[in-house]
């Protein structure tokens, strides 16, 4: 390790920094991203601060002279940037007085060099190569942004207001360790990684003991997790983190072996999903096993394709761990809709053309009956329809009836974003045909004008036109 990592304390004085151009100002951005105090030579005579705010912009001092007789006066540090063989010049000046002095790649003239750096507030992560690759350094840098939890530092500020008051409660060092550890690893600090500090301050408040709190078995905590439409890469970080943690994963039949990958690879894992023809456990038993996780201290995942609250009984389950007391998290994850429609260039939406979108599920043909059709005959209502390859025939028959137009543009979008997708297009009065050509579910059915915009309806356009050239050819 040729580079010792510290951390400059910027109240303690202020920040000489020099240069020109673009260099210096982006090192002017990070030095006030820190809330650093400066003093700034600039050396090619611009010294427009329009960009910052005017809390900034009082703490930037201009100050003027040349490099032998600039004030050095309190200042803790000098940064180059953009500035030539000046930057060589006040570096010598830097070391003859024992001041930390960094010149933009010039590890020669420079005492201290940069990371990259990774911003959590109260958490800094610091990533050095010892300037032989910051591009390398960057690279670290985005693994790590993605593996932080972006309220890592809310939690870190969070424990820091509670610390004195826990510690002259329990001043034993190992149990003080073990407290922090149950707070960060349970339900309080998933509490603040949700960005519910009011509630995990409400329960810290609440333990009367904690001594007892420490020693005591850990809680469990229920995560629901979307995972997504089916490819694994469209899992959230957040969802991965999760996974990552998990003791139990209680799963269900729609989502992937793939997806199952990510989690620990000691968690257990309990499949609990139902589809058509295939009841399952039911959903009173999920509920009953979730709480029962918790219970046991467990960290258990509820992982569920798409979004667990898009069709997906995730209000059901947090009702029932509400009313057990059972500490729960919900993590969103891209519906299947939106995925099917990403994946095929369906704009859901399209200005002047599709203004609203309705999202219903259709199990069987006795869902569609009971749906009113009439609310959904608006040309300009893009509908997204879930588990609607069984009811296909009488989704049909019921926007027919209620005056949609037969030649209505439709879509049916089977496995979408896994590798074995398929997308079938056609008009409304196709649809139970079109059903029977992606051979099986799940499907997802997208009907209005939108899907003529689709990539699919394209390349089906694209082959009618070419069909008759060919016969003509021949």
């Amino acid at each position: 390790m040729q580079f010792l990592p510290v951390f400059l304390d910027l109240r303690a004085g202020p920040v000489l920094l020099i240069g020109a151009g673009e260099l210096v100002r982006a090192k002017l951005r990070l030095l006030l991203a820190a809330c650093a105090r400066v003093r700034w030579l600039t050396l090619d005579g611009v010294r427009d601060i329009g960009e910052f705010s005017a809390e900034d912009a009082q703490r930037i001092e201009h100050v003027d002279g040349d490099i032998e007789s600039i004030d050095l006066a309190g200042v803790i540090a000098v940064l180059c940037a953009g500035a030539g063989q000046a930057g060589e010049r006040m570096s010598a000046r830097a070391r003859a007085l024992g001041l930390p002095v960094n010149v933009m790649d010039d590890l020669v003239h420079s005492t201290f060099i940069f990371p990259a750096i990774v911003d959590r507030g109260d958490v800094v992560v610091a990533i050095g190569t010892g300037g032989a690759s910051p591009v390398v350094a960057r690279r670290v840098r985005e693994r790590i942004e993605a593996l932080l939890p972006a309220r890592i530092g809310d939690l870190a500020g969070f424990i820091g207001r509670w610390r004195r008051h826990i510690h002259e409660r329990m001043p034993e060092f190992a149990l003080r360790r073990r407290f922090w550890e149950r707070v960060v690893d349970g339900p309080i600090g998933a509490l603040v990684l949700a960005g519910r500090s009011a509630e995990a301050n409400a329960a810290l408040d609440n333990i009367l003991d904690p001594a007892q709190f420490a020693s005591a078995d850990g809680e469990g905590l229920v995560t629901l997790v979307g995972a997504g439409p089916g490819d694994p890469d469209l899992l959230t970080v957040k969802a991965l983190r999760a996974l990552q943690d998990a003791d139990v994963v209680f799963y269900d039949d729609l989502v992937s072996p793939e997806i199952l990958d990510r989690a620990r690879r000691d968690a257990a894992r309990v499949s609990v999903g139902r589809r058509i023809g295939k009841p399952g456990i039911g959903q009173d038993a999920t509920n009953a096993l979730l709480i029962e996780a918790a219970r046991a201290g467990k960290r258990a995942v509820r992982l569920k394709g798409g979004d667990p609250f898009v069709f997906g009984r995730g209000g059901e389950e947090v009702a029932a761990l509400r009313e057990a007391g059972v500490a729960y998290a919900v993590i969103p994850g891209i519906t299947a809709g939106i995925g099917a429609a990403a994946e095929s260039e369906v704009p859901l939406t399209f200005r002047q053309q599709a203004t609203r979108i309705t999202f219903l599920t259709a199990h069987k043909a006795r869902d569609a009956e009971a749906v009113d059709w009439g609310a959904l005959t608006d040309t300009k209502m893009t509908m997204v329809v879930y588990m609607g390859i069984t009811a296909a025939l009488s989704i049909r028959e019921g926007l027919l009836a209620a005056g949609r137009s037969p030649q209505t543009p439709v879509g049916v979008f089977a496995r979408a974003t896994r590798p074995d997708a398929k997308a079938i297009v056609g008009t409304l009065d196709q649809l139970p045909d079109l059903v029977t050509q992606v051979e099986t579910g799940p499907a997802i059915l997208i009907i209005g004008d939108v899907v003529a915009h689709s990539a699919p309806w394209r390349a089906a356009d694209l082959a009618r036109f070419a069909a008759p050239m060919m016969a003509a050819a021949e």
